[in-house]
């Protein structure tokens, strides 16, 4: 598998990274398969067909700096920060089921390749460490193309989690991060490796080939990102 790689590691928005992947999938015609991995700044990540004013709370967001954007993918919403890790994968493939299963498996043993224990895929698209969710994952279908992505909790925020993705009207307590808390697992309370370790294991186990992205890779990759950012994408039924 190819990891692609920017050549300067600035920081981006998470639109970017969602373009990143269009890109691969639409320009670069690699044979093999791509991964990378990514982080960003506190942000919220809501599903094709979701409503975001059910969905996710903004005025909590633009009170405490969290960006929001929407993907292509389905699904529901996902806090991101920057202790987890984002994976993306791109493949040339058409079956999504299958490929979607392929996908969860491959995350699951490349976790277990590090030292962690009980891990499986659960339900459609989350990972699990025992009975907790360490992962949750969406994929969606390009002609010929296959693009699937996910998270992975090191650390987080969590009242951030809690309230980012919760209506406003809801009136939440600390007992609502605990119940939270109780439903994931963190890899921090797993293993002794730090987070670099592990996203350095995560690619070596996976990519044996680099990709790296030059300038204008990175233009193609802004112009992709332009629908992320249009208020229509973002706040569209």
């Amino acid at each position: 598998m190819v990891y692609i790689q920017l050549a300067k590691n600035n920081p981006h928005k998470l639109s970017f990274y969602l373009a990143m992947e269009e890109y691969v999938a639409r320009r670069l015609n690699l044979s093999d398969d791509c991964f990378f991995l990514w982080q960003v700044e506190p942000t919220v990540i809501f599903g094709r067909n979701q409503d975001i004013e059910s969905e996710v709370n903004l005025d909590y967001c633009k009170q405490h700096g969290i960006d929001f954007f929407r993907r292509k993918s389905g699904g529901g919403c996902v806090y991101a920060d920057m202790s987890n890790v984002m994976s993306s994968f791109i493949t040339n493939e058409d079956n999504v089921d299958e490929t979607f299963a392929r996908y969860l498996k491959m995350m699951s043993e490349t976790l277990e390749s590090i030292g962690l224990k009980d891990v499986h895929p659960s339900g459609h698209n989350d990972i699990m460490i025992g009975d907790k969710k360490v992962s949750g994952n969406a994929i969606y279908h390009l002609p010929g193309k296959i693009i699937a992505h996910g998270t992975l909790l090191y650390d987080t925020d969590m009242d951030n989690m809690l309230h980012a993705i919760t209506p406003s009207t809801q009136k939440l307590s600390k007992h609502g991060v605990q119940s939270v808390r109780q439903r994931i697992c963190l890899l921090k309370d797993y293993t002794d490796l730090s987070f670099a370790e592990i996203r350095k294991r995560i690619r070596e186990h996976l990519c044996d080939q680099t990709y790296t992205l030059g300038a204008d890779d990175e233009r193609g990759i802004e112009q992709i990102e332009q629908e992320y950012l249009q208020p229509k994408f973002i706040y569209g039924k």
